[in-house]
């Protein structure tokens, strides 16, 4: 089989692991580059001179990035092979990599940021669409549990690694420590990635373009900086984005609907158990990463851990999620998701109450507990329901429904922190105003407690919605499309 090959059919066979490995590695190193430098943010602050506020845009422009162009991804799927996607993606982001460790200042810091935001945006969705494609349906549980190890593992040990590099060299070394295992992908990569999907090249829309990064764009801009606290949600810079952002994401809804080829073809909502896994991930980014945010915070801030203790805290939960990944998938693929998503929100809500109750009095044994039931409940409900939703679209909308995941998890991402900390400031802001004398330190520690206990409150909200959603959620049939696959392989061998 010619491995230049785009045109896929029914008889068509793919080397599935070296695809895999050359997907993996390079998926593991840009997630690890990412979580490792959020450890980074107090040493950088101080380093490069630069308030938190500042500091903050390595976070929101990473995620500004993406919220911009991961929407066109869906297009960029169907323009471009599956090699050049995944070349285009390893460039970039060895490029960012290596102007990041050699950078000096925060502008240049910035300038990396963006460039490896833009080879993990072409990266994700070319990573989901190409499992797609080279699973059969009933196997893809299975698959998807794989890619969960990566995408969990790659962020728990980010933290830790990160700790022991900035006590014992340097922030820089996060990303030098990144950047030979990016180039081994790069080779693997150009030995043994095929071309597996369908290159139709569809009409390059620019008002579709514009509106999906005003709209996208907009939003993620917005949350993340009402999230800086700043003038906080009312201030004319949030409002401004926000109402661009949400104007142009209807004109861009209407416009794709008018389309005969749209950039993202909307029509793939018209599938309920998809609509569904699209909920399920978005609440479920929205608890990761809000939970994320605040717990590595108050353990360095108000329980007075090292960046290196803190990583080691959440390493165990990290390395159980990762480890549970596959076996989620292989259940999913035995007995599908209403029996793994459910339960799983249940233990998310519960642990996000017990977090509610945290205090600088509490255990490092509790925290480790709690962080990896926590990360069991993750495991238990964002694979498996997203694979259940991309499941039910037909394969002429695997490039849309994959461009419509990975956009919502960003938005999910801006939207999640930005809550968690306003909230979190509005309960420091609300305990101080009751303090006796707000200049002590003990009144400073029971503000971030405070606004800590809210921020898991909000948190705990958000799963039980999310509980509530996955009452509806169901199994896929998948028994008919793969007749249908062995009626045209048993035709094609006759």
């Amino acid at each position: 089989m010619p491995t230049g090959s785009t045109k896929i059919d029914p008889g068509q066979t793919f080397k599935v692991i070296p695809i895999m490995v050359s997907l993996l590695l390079s998926g593991f190193i840009g997630l690890f580059s990412e979580t490792a430098l959020n450890v980074a943010l107090s040493d950088l602050m101080q380093v490069l001179n630069i308030t938190p506020a500042t500091v903050q845009w390595l976070t929101t422009g990473y995620l500004l990035t993406l919220g911009i162009l991961v929407p066109v991804s869906g297009l960029l799927l169907q323009w471009f092979t599956t090699r050049q996607l995944f070349v285009a993606s390893l460039l970039f982001s060895i490029l960012g990599t290596l102007v990041a460790a050699l950078s000096g200042s925060f502008e240049i810091l910035m300038v990396a940021r963006v460039l490896q935001a833009i080879g993990t945006g072409l990266l994700l969705p070319l990573m989901f669409n190409t499992i797609l494609i080279i699973f059969p349906v009933e196997k893809r549980g299975a698959a998807m549990g794989i890619i969960g190890l990566v995408i969990m593992f790659a962020p728990a040990i980010g933290p830790t690694f990160a700790g022991l590099l900035i006590e014992n060299l340097s922030w820089h070394w996060i990303f030098w420590l990144s950047l030979p295992f990016l180039l081994i992908a790069l080779a693997f990569g150009i030995l043994y990635m095929q071309n597996v999907s369908t290159i139709t090249k569809p009409r390059f829309d620019i008002t579709s373009i514009l509106f999906s990064t005003l709209g996208f764009g907009g939003i993620v801009f917005g949350f993340s900086s009402a999230g800086e606290g700043e003038g906080g949600w009312g201030s004319t810079k949030v409002i401004v984005a926000m109402a661009i952002g949400i104007v142009a994401l209807l004109l861009f809804a209407l416009r794709q609907f008018s389309m005969k080829q749209p950039m993202i073809n909307l029509r793939a909502f018209k599938y309920p158990m998809f609509v569904v896994g699209v909920l399920m991930v978005f609440i479920c980014m929205m608890v990761i990463l809000s939970s994320m945010l605040i717990l590595p915070m108050y353990l360095q801030t108000g329980m007075s851990m090292s960046a290196l203790t803190a990583g080691l805290i959440l390493l165990p939960g990290g390395i159980i999620n990762g480890a549970l990944s596959p076996v989620m998938g292989h259940l999913f693929d035995k007995y599908g998701p209403r029996w793994l998503v459910i339960p799983g929100l249940i233990i998310l809500a519960v642990v996000l109450w017990f977090f509610a109750g945290i205090t600088a009095a509490s255990t490092t044994a509790l925290i480790i507990v709690l962080h990896s039931c926590l990360m069991i409940g993750v495991a238990m409900v964002f694979m498996p329901a997203q694979t259940n939703g991309l499941n039910q679209l037909p394969r002429e909308f695997y490039p849309d429904g994959t461009a419509i995941m990975n956009t919502l998890q960003q938005v999910a991402g801006a939207i999640g922190t930005a809550l968690a900390v306003s909230i979190m400031t509005a309960g420091q802001k609300k305990f101080m105003e009751s303090a006796a004398d707000p200049s002590e330190p003990a009144a400073a520690l029971g503000a971030l407690t405070a606004g800590i206990q809210n921020a898991f409150i909000f948190a705990m909200v958000v799963a039980i919605i999310g509980l509530v959603i996955a009452l509806f959620i169901r199994r896929v049939n998948i028994q008919k499309e793969s007749q249908t696959v062995n009626v045209k392989k048993e035709t094609r061998s006759a």
